[in-house]
């Protein structure tokens, strides 16, 4: 059978073939890579690849709470066996952000011995009657990385070291920054988050949750308008 082209012809548009899954290839990738950078998913610090993301420091059972105003408190120490020396039945260390941290759940004006006072942040929206566990996390996003629509089965709270974070939820919005007012957001409603502002967002994040069930779960049921675009 005769052939439809000359020899150079074909090396030429075989050139081009695979020029062109060549670049798809790499188009792929880059489109893999950016819906993972803006639809972060909190993963185990053990699991960490990178600086950015969310990263789980710490899970602890609390059992039930007191049947008074529940705060979140946070101190820093300057080892970690000073703070296990000073942590209390409710509370966790961690080491996270360059610093060593006693993440404490109790009553509004509960203090450990020594440390650095850095913020109590409540009171939180809990159940006299729940069983509760927390989850602490470390939050790292650039400008404009979101993180899925989702929803918590009990209070969510942020502690803003830097950068600037804006929560859609039905109600509308609420931004987080660093030196502004907290966020405290209850259990239930779907919620999706975007780091807005200039500055990369470093935050540490506690899911307050009911024990009997999971503290994070997709929004599927819900689209946010956009609210918070950069």
């Amino acid at each position: 059978m005769a052939s439809s082209g000359t020899e150079p012809e074909l090396r030429l548009s075989l050139q081009r073939v695979i020029s062109s899954l060549v670049a798809a290839t790499w188009l792929v990738a880059a489109l893999t890579l950016s819906h993972e950078a803006f639809a972060q998913i909190c993963k185990p610090v053990s699991q960490r690849t990178g600086e950015l993301g969310c990263w789980i420091t710490a899970n602890a059972m609390l059992g039930q709470l007191p049947r008074q105003p529940i705060f979140w408190h946070l101190d820093t120490y300057p080892s970690r066996a000073a703070a296990e020396t000073a942590k209390g039945p409710r509370g966790t260390v961690v080491e996270s952000l360059g610093k060593v941290w006693l993440l404490t759940i109790d009553i509004g004006g509960w203090r450990p011995a020594g440390g650095e006072r850095i913020a109590e942040i409540g009171p939180l929206p809990v159940s006299a009657s729940a069983q509760y566990s927390a989850q602490y996390m470390e939050a790292i996003f650039t400008p404009g990385m979101t993180a899925p629509a989702h929803r918590h089965s009990g209070p969510e709270a942020w502690y803003t070291l830097a950068g600037e974070t804006c929560l859609e939820t039905p109600e509308g919005t609420m931004v987080g920054r660093a030196g502004g007012a907290h966020v405290i957001v209850p259990g239930g409603p779907p919620m999706h988050l975007t780091a807005t502002g200039t500055e990369t967002r470093r935050a540490l994040v506690l899911i307050l949750h009911d024990s009997m069930q999971p503290p994070t779960s997709p929004a599927h049921d819900w689209t946010p308008k956009g609210l918070c675009r950069n």
